[in-house]
């Protein structure tokens, strides 16, 4: 599992990092960063443009070097205050977003240039590169110039030129976000399976929520340079840390609820919930589970429907809230399907919440 850096007579991490840190002149990019990455595991950085997971991956992989903090790999420490290892002595392998192929070289000469750089034999390099291009079902395509393959097949080759070198730690950089939707989905199962199989560790920086949550056995939320959350993929949907956490994974909308006469109101409306923090305010996680259709009339809290999309074996509906500056909405799940325009009452389940503090409480 992920989790900070071992202690003293316990086996060290794969990868680790101690306080890492980076800054340029006066603008902070990470900020005391601390993982630990176990063997055989995959740690997905998740987070928007900007938030600093490619900083990290790129300081893992010896490509930058930190302001402060340490970075280990297998117990031996690879960057720190007098200590820098360039990127070809750490023995990592690395898939990039661009895929990064030589169009003069063909699919076999890509794949064999890490291990010609090595001064690896020729027929050795030969055994290795049919072994990796088998490995992501191009063994075929060998002799093909890059120019000629599909995106996904470039991927391919990307991946295949990582392992060749038969790395224990590949890191992954947005490795599938220039390919259409379906394709990725088919590759993440594809690289979960071969990650596995080759009981590889891997980091894996990626922006879209699906992908980190079905590949990772950990995931770090990566919010302005810092980890928001740690956590398995269910432990994130189940307890986000915080309503940043949530609102980015879409987990549903956080209202913003006060206190009052006993119990919580949003808006005007008193909503009956028992239960949140002994606190004026408080922020509240809605599921679309933990919405239920009601009478307009009556319920704790009236909407318009704004869009239904059908999603598997019932429909998604977008419902804005009524009296909400700026406009409020949350999702439910209905198996009817509704009109676009409709008045609807929606009522909480409150032991389905998910409660946090208010960011500020009234004077």
């Amino acid at each position: 599992m992920a989790h900070q850096a071992t202690h003293e007579g316990e086996a060290p991490n794969a990868i680790a990092t101690r306080g890492l840190s980076l800054s340029y002149g006066q603008t902070q990019i990470l900020r005391g960063v601390d993982i630990g990455l176990d063997r055989g595991q995959t740690l997905a950085l998740l987070g928007p443009s900007g938030c600093g997971k490619t900083t990290l991956l790129r300081l893992v992989a010896g490509l930058l070097a930190p302001t402060a903090g340490e970075i280990h790999i297998d117990g031996r420490e690879v960057a720190g205050r007098t200590v820098l290892v360039p990127p070809e002595k750490r023995g990592l392998g690395m898939v990039f977003q661009d895929y990064a192929l030589w169009p003069h070289l063909s699919v076999a000469g890509n794949v064999a240039f890490p291990l010609e750089m090595a001064g690896v034999g020729r027929a050795e390099r030969e055994r290795r590169v049919t072994a990796a291009l088998d490995r992501v079902g191009l063994a075929a395509l060998a002799q093909r110039s890059p120019s000629a393959l599909s995106g996904g097949q470039q991927q391919r080759v990307a991946i295949a030129r990582a392992i060749v070198g038969e790395p224990r730690i590949v890191l992954f950089d947005e490795p599938l976000s220039n390919l259409d939707r379906e394709l990725r989905e088919t590759m993440v199962a594809e690289l979960g399976a071969l990650i596995r199989d080759l009981g590889l560790t891997a980091i894996y920086v990626t922006h879209d929520q699906s992908e980190a949550l079905t590949l990772a056995d950990q995931v770090a939320v990566m919010d302005a340079g810092e980890i928001a959350q740690l956590a398995a993929p269910e432990d994130l949907v189940e307890h986000p840390a915080s309503p940043k956490v949530a609102e980015f994974l879409r987990l549903g909308a956080v209202l913003t609820l006060r206190r009052a006469d006993g119990g919580w109101s949003f808006g005007p409306r008193p909503l009956g919930l028992a239960g949140g923090p002994q606190s004026g305010m408080a922020q509240v996680l809605i599921t679309p589970r933990a919405l239920m259709l009601a009478d307009a009339g009556a319920a704790a809290l009236v909407g318009e429907v704004m869009a239904v999309h059908y999603r598997d074996t019932a429909y998604a509906i977008t419902v804005r809230l009524a009296d909400t500056a700026p406009a409020q909405t949350v999702q439910i799940a209905s198996n009817t399907r509704m009109r676009i325009g409709e008045r609807i009452g929606l009522e909480i389940v409150s032991d389905r919440l998910r409660w946090f503090p208010a960011r500020t409480d009234p004077i």
